[in-house]
């Protein structure tokens, strides 16, 4: 263990500094519901948008993506695309906007701008709170995992075993950290509401900004003079019908890994992510952190800034952190200690590297901004679960008259809970690619089709919905559990077409949404799409109504903005490999993809 009492002050005073936040906005989130779970929608949109990159700076992630940067090289930019990552493009240029135009507080809310208020959008309501809450707790679990193993390379259990009056098998040490690490997490998110949540990440993203710039410099100046010793393939990011990177003369084991994540077939990889990302995307944002975010600003056209900002602060400062640890882990990979209950778990490259290059007083800085990452990404996740319960469950359905200490009380029981469940289902996850790729691909697979649908389709209505969802929900619960062999992502397409039976048949065995509703929804949120009966109806009630007529705009921007936000995540791998050429063309496509969009997008933008 490396740390000094230097980097334990550090840490200290970090967590000291948001407990503090937590109670000073105390008294605000007492103001009302909408203070707590949004923030009064009052907060800036750069603010939100920062505190959203920031939830995103997650230590789970960052562990996952400095191993499959080692393991696939400049490839493994297209991975988070699992997530996917460039959902935020598609609500960057249009579906931002349309959701902060429902003007609501949870997504489940929205159902009801959508569908009305008959048994049917009962129903989806009810299937959107199970959905988001089987949500909420993976993520919490995930997050959780992810600190624990994180955590357990600094204090080493051997060290803290002889003060603990039981044993604990090494397979759940990781989980026994989580839980101490989570408290205060868990504190100032259940006081403090949105605003402690946003003024907290802004602390968090200072000090991982500083954190990764000196990271990158460290990995610059070890590879000065050095060579990485990589398979042939590792530094290009295109790639063929099959991964073919073949690591047996320099670590045989990465093969091992490669087998188990299943990726060889890296361009059917790749076709199911880009399938599953676009109609993913197109779906609009879960009801998670993400949507809480878009639901707090102040208006249609700030949401959309929002979101472009996310791609724009998040994806240089956190790949060059990324790039230098996976640096650090090639060149001085004899050094790292990745043994884990008897195996090799290349999970531990991130923490491992962190404790063996980086130095005292750094050291500490970092494991205060990944600890605040952990904070970030989990107090995010726990307000969105809060405001489900509060809003979709508790006033909705057991108390809709209750006072404002009521709630309150509710708000802090209903996180301890959401905490407390979330740590036991982390204890039945393995490790974080497994969780993580349920979550991507097996539980949001589920989410696809009736949400696709929604926004698209007059005729879709609330029994079509509800029983789209809960089609995809169910196999998506069982198949982990029936076919423990097969990555998530294979059987996202049998998914998909159990959910289009369920929206379909739903839909069409069933009356439409009644006149009124489809009508008011049409004309608040203007999507564009197969809207023509509404669109003839909202027309001859009000002449000057026009209709979205930027469908062919917007699938342009999407494009370049894709581009734009890919060039973003690899620009950091060349400037930490020295690689120039790369770099400048790379520079070149991002200023030529900006400008495009400042023209073509922000400069189009309204209020409305």
């Amino acid at each position: 263990m490396k740390l000094t009492w230097i980097d334990f002050a550090i840490i200290l005073l970090y967590m000291l500094g948001v407990t503090a936040i937590g109670l000073a906005f105390k008294k605000r989130a007492k103001e009302g519901t909408g203070s707590y779970l949004l923030g009064g929608n009052k907060l800036p949109w750069y603010l939100l948008g920062l505190s959203n990159a920031s939830g995103m700076f997650d230590i789970s992630g960052t562990m996952w993506l400095v191993t499959i940067g080692f393991v696939y090289g400049l490839k493994s930019i297209w991975l988070p695309w699992l997530w996917p990552v460039f959902n935020q493009i598609f609500l960057m240029v249009f579906l931002s906007a349309w959701l902060r135009r429902s003007n609501v507080t949870t997504g489940a809310q929205w159902i009801g701008t959508r569908f009305g208020h008959d048994r049917g959008a009962t129903l989806s309501h009810t299937i959107v709170v199970v959905f988001a809450l089987i949500g909420c707790l993976g993520f919490l679990a995930y997050g959780f995992i992810g600190l624990g193993k994180f955590i357990m390379i600094f204090i080493p259990w051997e060290i803290v075993s002889p003060y603990i009056p039981f044993d604990v098998p090494a397979q759940y040490v990781p989980h026994v950290y989580g839980i101490v690490f989570t408290l205060v997490a868990v504190f100032y998110t259940i006081l403090g509401g949105m605003t402690s949540i946003v003024l907290a990440d802004l602390l968090q993203y200072i000090i991982m900004t500083v954190a990764s710039i000196a990271i990158a410099v460290i990995a610059m100046s070890a590879l000065s003079g050095s060579t990485l010793n990589v398979p042939d393939g590792w530094m290009s990011p295109f790639f063929g019908w099959k991964l073919d990177l073949d690591w047996s003369s320099i670590i045989a084991q990465v093969n091992d890994k490669i087998a188990s994540d299943q990726f060889g077939l890296f361009t059917i990889i790749v076709m199911l992510m880009v399938f599953k990302g676009i109609l993913a995307s197109a779906a609009g944002p879960a009801p998670n952190y993400d949507m809480q975010k878009i639901l707090a600003t102040k208006s249609p056209k700030e949401a959309a800034k929002m979101s472009g900002f996310v791609s724009l602060i998040l994806q240089p400062i956190r790949y060059l952190m990324i790039a230098g640890f996976v640096v650090l882990g090639l060149l001085y990979y004899d050094r790292l200690n990745l043994m884990v209950g008897g195996k090799i778990d290349f999970e531990q490259i991130l923490p491992s590297a962190i404790s063996e290059f980086v130095p005292v007083g750094l050291l500490g800085l970092l494991l205060a901004g990944l600890l605040a990452a952990f904070t970030s990404t989990f107090s995010g996740t726990l307000n969105a679960a809060q405001a489900y319960i509060i809003n979709d469950l508790y006033l909705k359905y057991i108390r809709p008259h209750t006072t404002q200490k009521q709630t309150t009380m509710i708000n802090y029981t209903s996180g301890l809970i959401v905490v407390v469940i979330s740590m036991v289902l982390g204890f039945f996850a393995q490790d974080v690619n497994s969780l993580l790729q349920w979550i991507v691909s097996g539980l949001y697979g589920s989410y696809v089709a009736a949400n696709v649908l929604k926004w698209y389709w007059w005729r879709f209505n609330s029994y079509g919905y509800f029983w789209g969802m809960l089609a995809g929900l169910i196999p998506a619960l069982i198949f982990p559990l029936v076919f423990k062999s097969t990555l998530d992502l294979y059987y996202f397409p049998v998914l998909l077409l159990i959910s289009i039976a369920g929206c379909y048949l739903g839909s069409w065995l069933t009356k439409p949404t009644d006149e009124k509703t489809l009508m008011s929804f049409y004309k608040t949120v203007r999507p564009w799409g197969f809207w023509k009966p509404v669109y003839e109806k909202v027309k001859a009630a009000d002449p000057s109504f026009e209709r979205n007529r930027n469908f062919s705009r917007d699938a342009v921007n999407v494009l370049v903005g894709t581009i734009w936000q890919t060039a973003l995540v690899i620009i950091p791998f060349y400037i930490v490999l020295m690689k120039k050429g790369p770099f400048f063309i790379t520079l070149a496509i991002i200023f030529v993809t900006s400008w495009f969009l400042k023209k073509n997008w922000l400069d189009k933008l309204t209020e409305e």
